[in-house]
């Protein structure tokens, strides 16, 4: 009985892990901050539901993806990055939908957050 109890729990596994969105690739977008325009690109990497990647930025420069989680269509994950000489975190949750993502992203302890869409580019 636990062997299959154990089963059933794998199988489960492996069928939640294909239900993840396909994000692997390069996505661009642009968001606007009050420092103007910024363009992004995030290179994706999942492995089942485990996120990975880094993501460059003209204005932020380059940052790897921390802590990446992809649950159905929703991603999360956190980059770190430096700013005029402060060090932020910006916390990322997004929703896959066809070859586009819309984000959130919330600035780390300073209740600032922007909204933006990226799109699949390879």
């Amino acid at each position: 009985m636990k062997t299959m109890k154990w089963l059933l729990a794998v199988m489960a596994m492996f069928a939640f892990a294909a239900l993840a969105a396909d994000v692997n690739g390069t996505w661009k977008g642009k968001v606007e901050t009050p420092n103007g325009t910024s363009e992004r690109t995030f290179v994706f990497k999942a492995d089942g539901n485990k996120l990975t990647g880094e993501t460059t930025s003209d204005m932020l420069g380059k940052s790897e993806i921390k802590d990446g989680k992809i649950e159905g269509d929703a991603l999360l994950f956190t980059i770190r990055v430096s700013y005029q000489g402060n060090d932020l975190e910006l916390h990322y949750k997004g929703k896959v939908s066809g070859d586009e993502i819309k984000f959130t992203v919330e600035i780390s302890g300073t209740g600032q957050a922007a909204e933006y869409t990226v799109k699949k580019i390879s």
